[in-house]
């Protein structure tokens, strides 16, 4: 799946931290192997540093959890505190991952939280997970190709269908492009959990799609 589109972004209200203001990121992605010297910079009590980092991720950021949320106000706010959280906790970040990648940690982590107040749900996929029994990956249909197969709305009306869990992963994956072990950093999973439940929000994704058409054309008729 490829980009669904970028959203409208945020005006960031950061307060009095001196972080910069919000600055586009370029479609190829931030580069992610030249952080460690606003890290240290950061570390050292420089927030201009900080602010740097910032303008890097954000919009970034930003898109892909409008695409997660379905809510421009609530990704305004769930990136908001996830910038705010690593800036205070970033003593903590161990540099075993890139900062990319623990600052999606935390963002995601943010917006299970939200989801959870909003929609308490069971995982069926945690339940599987922990019995051992995953699913072998197979191919349930093109989803790589589903912006130029069908209408953004529509697919924007079945991700929202989906369960956090699977509307995250697919998020990470088709829409953010992240690789596989990306994907297990961020959401700290297992590199083989990443590859079984993609498969299982695939197949999802495919069936809340036919459903979605569906509904449409009997609407039509």
């Amino acid at each position: 799946m490829g980009q669904i589109g970028p959203a409208p972004g945020p005006v960031w209200p950061w307060g009095n931290r001196n972080f910069c203001p919000c600055s586009s990121v370029s479609r190829g992605g931030p580069a992610l192997s030249d952080d460690t010297p606003l890290i240290e910079a950061t570390l050292r009590g420089d927030s201009a540093a900080f602010g740097e980092l910032v303008r890097k991720y954000q919009d970034r950021l930003y898109n892909t959890l409008v695409h997660l949320t379905g809510s421009p106000e609530d990704a305004a706010d769930l990136a908001q505190e996830a910038f705010v959280q690593a800036f205070v906790k970033l003593d903590t970040f161990r540099r075993s991952s890139t900062f990319y990648t623990w600052l999606y940690r935390i963002a995601f982590n943010h917006a299970a939280s939200h989801y959870r107040r909003k929609k308490p749900t069971a995982s069926l996929d945690r339940a599987r997970e922990a019995s051992g029994r995953e699913p072998v990956e197979t191919n349930p249909g093109p989803p790589e190709q589903l912006e130029q197969q069908e209408n953004r709305a529509q697919v924007r009306e079945a991700l929202g269908r989906l369960s956090e869990e699977h509307r995250t992963i697919l998020v990470l994956r088709e829409i953010e492009g992240c690789d596989y072990e990306t994907i297990a950093g961020v959401l700290d999973i297992p590199v083989g959990t990443v590859r079984s439940r993609l498969f299982r929000a695939r197949m999802q994704m495919h069936d809340q799609l036919k459903e979605v058409f569906a509904a449409q054309q009997s609407g039509e008729a």
